[in-house]
């Protein structure tokens, strides 16, 4: 059993959001900027060792090493591709891969198939909470083309992450996935990126699906998926605005096995150690919307409670039968979200703490 924990990409300035907000800007403004929006809410979230920016290799190093020696294996580094654009790029070129603590470090990828946003934070409750224009459309050559751009730059590194001998890759929006190319070409642009990875001498794949809608969980194995999992599971997302973290983490251990049985494929379980988009949402007051980015705040959060949540999945995968599975973090460092194990001035280095504790 290995931890393998998210790594949000987008703490650098990057064209797109100079053009959009002003020259320079990053996330770490929301973080700083956010106040208190109801009696014991724990706003702003304060990095211990700082604002960084991610494409720097001292800093990233500095936070890998943490992690490494606190029990996080490998890390999961979102990837923002449409039709050969990218975005936020250097965090993983420059960041992670430029310093030498990231060149031994395990890592993988997750296709994040949407587009950041344009106004942060948000400020309309009016318009979709996924703009039509962030979403990242794909077709068969398209995502063979993302394949072999991944094949030629990432998974020939030899510290590529692979589960069973195969290289670790996920969709962020398996359901949008789908849903986008129809059941069957989505089966025919992941066999025929099979196919293109065999006939250029590399591993076979090891996709994962991430968050399948229930419309779609039960056809994810005969698409060609590998397994199972999520990004962030903690929240009712319709639920109460305030819920207690010790009951919606038990509640969610509750559900991993429902997603193993209704997907026929191993549940990678996900862990968060807290989540708060507050950071991204422009406050309403009392007259809070009911969507993200003003879903429910989980309260309450604790280095304690978040190991006995992390411990609960390294149980679940020890008594599921996977050769060698993973247990899924959100996320070392989306701060702007309330979820990271980077130290903070709450807690210090309790989050990583937490994750050693649990192995």
């Amino acid at each position: 059993m290995r931890v393998a924990a998210y790594v949000y990409p987008g703490w650098h300035p990057i064209p797109e959001r100079d053009a959009s907000f002003h020259p320079g800007f990053t996330e770490w403004e929301l973080v700083a900027g956010c106040r208190p929006r109801f009696p014991g809410h724990a706003q702003p979230k304060v990095p211990l060792l700082g604002a960084y920016d991610d494409r720097d290799p001292v800093e990233v190093g500095r936070r890998v090493r943490l992690a490494r020696a606190h029990g996080v294996d490998a890390l999961v580094y979102g990837f923002f591709w449409c039709r050969g654009k990218r975005v936020f790029q250097d965090a993983l070129d420059l960041g992670l891969l430029g310093a030498p603590e990231g060149r031994e470090t395990p890592f993988a990828l997750m296709w994040a198939n949407r587009m950041p946003r344009r106004v942060l934070p948000v400020r309309r409750a009016d318009l979709p909470v996924i703009d039509d224009a962030r979403r990242v459309r794909t077709d068969v050559d398209d995502f063979v083309a993302l394949i072999a751009h991944l094949a030629g730059r990432y998974f020939s590194r030899p510290n590529y992450l692979r589960v069973e001998g195969r290289l670790y890759l996920s969709i962020f929006d398996s359901t949008f996935f789908v849903a986008e190319l129809g059941p069957a070409a989505a089966a025919q642009a992941i066999a025929a990126a099979r196919a293109w990875l065999a006939a250029n001498g590399y591993p076979p794949l090891h996709l994962a699906a991430i968050d399948p809608a229930a419309h779609v969980i039960g056809d994810v194995r005969a698409l060609g998926f590998d397994s199972v999992t999520h990004y962030v599971l903690l929240p009712e997302w319709r639920g109460e605005p305030l819920q207690g973290y010790a009951a919606c983490a038990l509640r969610r251990a509750g559900e991993w096995a429902g997603y193993a049985a209704r997907s026929g494929l191993p549940y990678m379980p996900a862990v968060a150690p807290g989540w708060d988009a507050s950071p991204r949402g422009a406050d309403f007051g009392p007259a809070r919307p009911d969507r993200y980015p003003w879903s429910p705040v989980v309260t309450g959060e604790h280095p304690r409670l978040f190991r006995e949540a992390l411990a609960r999945a390294v149980d679940f995968t020890a008594g599921h039968g996977h050769p060698d599975p993973l247990v899924l973090v959100a996320s070392l460092n989306e701060w702007s979200e309330g979820h990271y194990l980077e130290p903070d001035a709450r807690f210090g280095h309790g989050w990583l703490e937490a994750v050693r504790a649990a192995r």
